[in-house]
Order: C-alpha cells, then structure tokens, then sequence
C-alpha cells in the first residue's frame, strides 16, 4: 500500500528504522493521552452530557443547553470559572483578537514577554497599521524578547511592567519561529513571576496547538485566560469551525459582551446544529492530539537523521503538536509541503503553491488536503517564504496518517534531488 501511495522502498525502510527506535516515546504519549481521555470524560459525566445537548438551535439562541452544557465542559476540563465556546469565533486569532479587545480599554499597556507575536496578531495589536487594531483604540504595547537560547529575560520583563500594564499575552506555541514551545510549567514560572510584581494584571496564554500534549494546562498554573481554536487541538477534526477562551468569570463575561453586545452576552448565539460535533471532537482529541505529537517526533528524527535543523529536536519533551524543520532553501520548502498535500485523503491530486496570504508579511505556502478548511488538527504543513526557510508541520488524525505525510515529504525531497539517503 506504501508503494501505492508514492513511497519508494528505500524511504520506507529508512522511516521503519526510525520508527522503532521510538516505541518506547510513543507509549508514553499514550499514557498521558489516557490521562486527558479520562479527564474529558469525566467532566463530560460531571456536567450530565445528555442526547438533548445535540438538539439544533437557532434564532437568538435563548436555552441552547448543549451550548451551556459544553461550555461546562470545557471550564470543568481546564479547571477555570467559566468558558466561551462558539460558532461565532472563527478562527484561533478571532479568539485572541477578542480576549484582548474584551478586556483592554483606552491607556491600557499590553505586554508580551515572549517576544514578537503570531503574525496575524500583529494587525490585530497594530504592530502592523490595521483597522480596528489595539492602537487605533488607544492601547499601547511592549514586548521583551527571550534570550538566544529561547529563555525568559526576567529582569527586562520587571522593568516593563508598569502601572499602565494591563494583559500580559504569553504564546505557548513557537508559531512561524525557530524558538521553543514553552511547557505549562515555564508557563507557570513566568505567571508567577509577572504576578509577584503586579498581581492584579492578566495574564492571557495562546494555548493553540497545545491542548492536552500534557496533563495539566496553563489554566492549572495561574493563567486568568486559555485561548485557542476548535480546528485545531480541542476540535478533534470534527469542530467545522469555532474558538474557545476559558478563565476567570470576569474575563470570561467580558468576552461575551463583547461577541455578541452590552446587555446581552452568554445568553444570545445559537450553536446552529453543530453541537454534536463538538462534543465528540472535545471527546476524541486527546487520542486525535498523540497521533499528532507521534507524527511530530517521528517528522523531527527522521529529518534530524538527514542534518536538517529541527525545533524540538529528536528527543525533547513536547509541549505543542507542531514541528519546525529548516530546509534552508524555499525549493525545500516547497517541495516538503507538496508531499504533505499528495498525501491527503482530500484534494491529494493540487499542488500548493506560496501566496500573498492576507495577514502576514511574506508569501507563505499552505498544504493541507482536510475535511475542514484550514484544520491543523489535520495533516498540515505550512511556512513562510522567508530565511531561515523553515517549514512547520503539524497533525494528523491518526497517526498512520501522519506517518504517511512525513514519508510523502521526505519522497518528494529525495526525488527532487534535495536529500540523498
């Protein structure tokens, strides 16, 4: 079947050979993924999930119980007071977007200790000149850069802060940059930290690509909000679209206030029939997330055995789903994310090319052939057309899919003469 779907029998035999000597990595992951079935379920058994939270809904949405119940769910799951979880939100940076204008005002200071954001976030702080940006509404912004090694500068971030200092925003994931995905317990270091000096500020993380990669979440450390995207991680490639933000109950009424209106918040937005999915996404995701992680450290052997640079290498921890390899040429680039897509179920036969993607400030190359558009829980890779040329990889909805996706790239490097086994 390998042969069928393009992959030669030397690529093959070297990934088996690298799969092997990872049998002791990938039954952990299954442990901790065990762990994270167990908690949903049990949350979803504390909430008394019932058929009646699948019911369609529509209209102002007033009594949609599986939308309550859910969002139940997810503020049980993640242990804080309460959580939005909607249709309405769109993507992970609409969530982002909407956590902070939610709970920022005119002269308030937002702070990033993690260095430079997400690039779709930059127009949303106004980094980049955007309509409706942060900056435009009178709220300012600094960042302190990490150390070389991926570290926090702890003594610049002390003397950012200020009374001005409102939200500080800390990205768990590495996003387009060669840095380290942070764990929960740096997260929790660095929350700590921030609080010791002005306690009362708070404290936001971007939580996408992170969710249930360990036992515990920022939310279990001192985060006042947990953010991220239903395509992604907590979706389990059946959410068709949505977002969620979890925390403290005054963030959390704040954000619905401001989705929907003054006035009305929680208690208007009809879910619009896609309640079961979900439900069972949030249900299948711990599962669906290890064949992800599997999929990433098998991408991050199998190229750290060629010499490419990899972040996280071969045998780190993990704490996100997604892999960063440097190529070091865009031909690299490219053609990596061509094997993603020849080995998708949908649109395996197009050939992603690099676009002027809005919100970004290169042409970025896309290659994901998913049953919902733009799902990273799904097989993916994606990068900017920039130095260093690196291409980030992610998902996969089971693993033997994720496999195959790393080996398709790999053929397609071999066959284009860019890699030599």
């Amino acid at each position: 079947m390998y042969q069928k779907l393009g992959i030669s029998k030397e690529v093959l035999a070297f990934g088996e050979k690298i799969e092997q000597s990872l049998l002791e990595r990938f039954a952990e992951i299954d442990r901790v993924a065990e762990y994270n079935q167990l908690k949903v379920i049990h949350a979803m058994q504390e909430c008394r999930v019932n058929e009646s939270c699948f019911n369609y809904a529509s209209g102002y949405g007033y009594s949609d119980r599986g939308r309550d119940v859910l969002e139940e769910v997810y503020a049980k799951t993640f242990h804080t007071e309460a959580a939005l979880v909607r249709p309405q939100i769109t993507c992970g940076t609409h969530a982002l977007a909407l956590a902070l204008s939610a709970n920022l005002r005119p002269g308030d200071e937002l702070l990033s200790p993690v260095g430079k954001p997400y690039d779709t976030l930059e127009e949303v702080i106004g980094i980049r000149p955007s309509k409706g940006s942060l900056a435009e509404y009178g709220i300012t912004y600094k960042q302190v850069d990490l150390f070389e090694d991926g570290s926090f500068d702890y003594e610049n971030i002390k003397k950012a802060i200020n009374n001005k200092t409102k939200l500080v925003t800390i990205q768990r994931s590495k996003g387009y940059q060669t840095r380290p995905s942070f764990s929960v317990k740096q997260i929790g270091e660095l929350i700590a930290f921030v609080k010791s000096i002005k306690p009362d500020v708070i404290c936001m993380v971007d939580n996408c690509y992170g969710e249930f990669v360990e036992t515990i979440e920022p939310s279990d450390v001192g985060a006042d909000m947990i953010v991220g995207s239903l395509i992604k991680n907590p979706g389990g490639g059946l959410a068709p679209i949505g977002g969620y933000i979890a925390g403290t109950e005054n963030c959390i009424e704040n954000c619905a206030y401001r989705l929907t209106s003054p006035g009305l918040g929680k208690e208007v937005g009809a879910s619009l029939g896609v309640m079961q999915s979900f439900y069972q996404g949030f249900f299948l995701s711990p599962t669906v997330v290890a064949g992800a992680l599997k999929g990433a450290i098998f991408a991050a052997n199998i190229y750290e055995s060629l010499g490419f640079p990899v972040i996280p290498n071969g045998s780190e921890s993990r704490h996100d789903i997604i892999q960063a390899v440097t190529l070091g040429t865009p031909e690299g680039v490219i053609a990596f994310c061509k094997g993603i897509q020849a080995a998708a179920p949908v649109d395996s036969y197009v050939s992603p090319e690099p676009w002027a993607m809005p919100g970004y400030d290169s042409d970025v190359i896309m290659a994901a052939g998913a049953f919902v558009q733009g799902s990273s829980i799904e097989l993916s890779a994606d990068g900017p057309i920039k130095p260093p040329y690196a291409v980030y990889f992610q998902g996969g909805l089971t693993w033997a899919h994720a496999k195959l996706g790393i080996l398709r790239s790999l053929e397609e490097l071999v066959r284009r003469g860019l890699v030599t086994l």
